[in-house]
């Protein structure tokens, strides 16, 4: 292995800390990472846009600030990725919609500007869905290109999974963090509603739509949601608050062993046995501290609930496409549309209540437990491209606001990863994200 692909196997941590010192520059970092897309993009497709002029350009002026003696940025000189939903100025944007070709924003997200301050490299825009629906774009799953590799932040899972990549930045409405970061074998991390400012972001349903991070594990998630956590004025959903100590609260041991209640929320009979099998091996070594929490019969009907308020403000949101006829969306986002339209407004109204009332019975499992595992994703990538998988197992979550996150814990017999998932209540971020690290290493135990 070169000298520059043995860059991209460090973790994100070990590269921030090498390039503070010194050690290695943005530069050799920034052409580990165009290396590896120009050795791997023709299979994998993950990127929308790319410059390798433009990185290059960021990596020298950021390596000039170090030799220069001044302040360093919590991210300095780390390539990010961005999905194609994120504005970036001078920088095309297009939502991954034929609508939108040759979109170029003149300013950027606000979430562009904080990695700017932080010191990022902007590596480039990585492939969505078709306006972050289920319509699926060409990214193929780097464990096996004939499988997909979900949807709809499916480009900067993929580019995560197969180092091209130290850090990337998705979306969520449903399952479009969890569900790509499970199939690709990577740590994806869905914060809590409201944590991270959308200004600036394709919106496509504003109750639900939270911004996300791809990592290879919990403390490199960490460290740059850390980054983009804050408030907002122009997006509502965000309240003034403390800046969060994501990183150092998840690096910290718990006070005691913490306690998991295993979930098997519906769906759960549908998933892929092996899956099953997974879970109930978990339990087996877990012991004493995992239980099992049922469910009341009500959650049956989330995944139909949060579908209506996800369809229903879609339709409002998109109307500037739908507007533009039948050739302008895919059949999919299509479909979609015209059912949001129809949905009646006691119906959307209702189901808005229902995540409120979801939201209070889980805070009686929390009373009990540190975290909730449960399934990630019903089962390895499915085969094919022309299908997103299912987000059973991740729509419940973004409809009452709780973060969660995956971690690659399985892998099924065909060599494709299986994730699971850790939730904890809504704004217990870093804490969550300390039980994820404690459990990467439990399990790092069980392989020695």
């Amino acid at each position: 292995m070169g000298n520059k692909a043995s860059l991209l196997q460090l973790d994100a941590l070990e590269l921030r800390a090498r390039l503070a010192s010194g050690a290695i520059s943005a530069l050799e970092v920034t052409e580990a990472c165009l290396d590896r897309i120009a050795e791997r993009d023709d299979l994998v497709r993950a990127w929308a846009w790319i410059d390798p002029g433009f990185a290059r350009d960021q990596a020298r002026k950021l390596d000039d600030h170090r030799k220069a003696g001044r302040p360093l940025g919590a991210l300095h000189g780390l390539p990010v990725a961005l999905k194609d939903i994120i504005d970036t100025a001078k920088i095309p944007t297009e939502n991954g919609c034929k609508a939108d070709a040759g979109r170029v924003p003149l300013q950027d997200a606000f979430i562009v500007e904080r990695l700017k301050q932080a010191g990022a490299v902007i590596l480039g825009k990585t492939v969505t869905t078709e306006l972050a629906f289920m319509q699926p774009g060409p990214t193929r799953n780097p464990v096996n290109p004939d499988h997909t590799p979900g949807g709809s932040s499916s480009g900067s899972a993929a580019a995560v999974a197969d180092f091209q990549v130290p850090l990337a930045i998705g979306s969520q409405t449903g399952g479009s963090v969890i569900r790509p970061a499970s199939y690709c074998g990577v740590t994806g991390f869905k914060p809590s509603f409201g944590a991270i400012p959308r200004r600036g972001v394709l919106m496509q349903s504003p109750t639900l739509d939270t911004l996300g991070v791809f990592a290879r594990t919990p403390l490199e998630a960490a460290m740059l949601a850390e980054v983009l956590f804050g408030h907002d004025v122009q997006d509502k959903a965000t309240t003034p608050a403390p800046f969060p100590q994501l990183l150092d609260i998840a690096r910290k041991d718990p006070p005691v062993k913490p306690i998991f209640a295993l979930i098997k929320p519906p769906g759960w009979a549908d998933a892929d046995p092996q899956l099953h099998d997974a879970f109930a091996e978990l339990a087996e070594a877990m012991g004493e501290q995992m239980f099992e929490a049922a469910l009341p019969a009500v959650f049956d009907q989330a995944a139909e609930l949060r579908e209506r308020i996800n369809f229903a403000e879609m339709a409002r949101c998109y109307y500037r496409y739908d507007r533009k006829g039948e050739n302008t969306l895919g059949p999919l986002t299509r479909e979609a549309l015209d059912k949001g339209a129809q949905i009646l407004a006691r119906d959307y109204l209702s189901a808005m209540d229902w995540a409120q009332i979801y939201g209070a019975a889980l805070d009686e499992v929390f009373s009990r437990c540190d975290a909730i595992i449960c399934p990630a994703a019903p089962g390895p990538a499915p085969k094919g491209l022309d299908f997103t998988g299912s987000a059973i197992f991740n729509g419940l979550w973004t409809m009452v606001g709780t973060p969660a996150v995956t971690i690659p814990a399985f892998t099924a017999e065909n060599g494709l990863p299986m994730g699971l998932q850790l939730v904890g209540p809504r704004g217990e971020d870093a804490r969550l994200l300390r039980n994820a690290h404690w459990f990467t290493r439990w399990l790092d135990t069980l392989g020695a």
